[in-house]
């Protein structure tokens, strides 16, 4: 994330927003920028390749399913839309570790362990590790201590559009992606590289409700 709040302190904050006085590195600076940041992008992600996955992958014939809900379309986004905000708040947390310089993340294939090779197979290690950490969070979330309250409003969604991939009771969206978050604490992983994969696995979360 320390890239990409780079490349918006020099094209827009630093120049355009923020006082000339306020220092990029400021930690306050830092944290408003993040929360930004990541809201306006996971916006833009959802409602993009949702819209996409909406009107070009889903089945619409799917909409004539008794348990299709009246206006659901407009409901999933609503409560994704007033879930994001709350998931982005521990989410910010963890970036500003990783800006700060507490996670793995390297910046030069040199840095790797082992290479180019190092880089392919954190990709795989990646996959494998937040696939599994999600299903085993998802499973606990059926659990009768947290179903009903946290996890049982995304399946109001009996018949889910791409507009339900985020349409989660906040701790239940923030549980479920934090094996993505964890992982770069835990194992060296190239920046661009981890960019990419967190890309991957928003649009991935779409396509799986279409």
């Amino acid at each position: 994330m320390d890239l990409v709040l780079e490349v918006a302190d020099h094209h827009l904050l630093t120049p355009y927003v923020y006082p000339t006085g306020w220092p990029e590195d400021e930690p306050c600076r830092q944290l408003l920028s993040l929360f930004v940041i990541t809201n306006l992008g996971a916006l833009t992600l959802y409602l993009l390749f949702g819209t996409l996955s909406y009107y070009f992958i889903f089945d619409h014939e799917l909409k004539k399913h008794p348990q299709f809900l009246e206006n659901q379309v407009q409901r999933e986004i609503i409560y994704a839309l007033r879930s994001l905000p709350w998931i982005s708040v521990p989410t910010v947390a963890l970036f500003f570790a990783e800006v700060r310089g507490y996670s793995k993340l390297y910046d030069n294939i040199e840095d790797s362990p082992y290479g180019w090779p190092g880089v392919f197979l954190s990709m795989l290690s990646f996959l494998f590790f937040t696939d599994m950490g999600i299903y085993w969070i998802h499973r606990g979330l059926h659990h009768r201590l947290f179903y009903k309250r946290f996890h049982k409003p995304h399946h109001l969604w009996k018949i889910a559009t791409p507009f339900a991939s985020h349409a989660f009771h906040p701790v239940d969206g923030f549980m479920q992606s934090l094996p993505y978050h964890v992982y770069p604490f835990l194992f060296p992983l190239h920046k661009i590289t981890y960019l990419g994969l967190y890309i991957f696995v928003n649009v991935w979360t779409i396509s799986i409700h279409d």
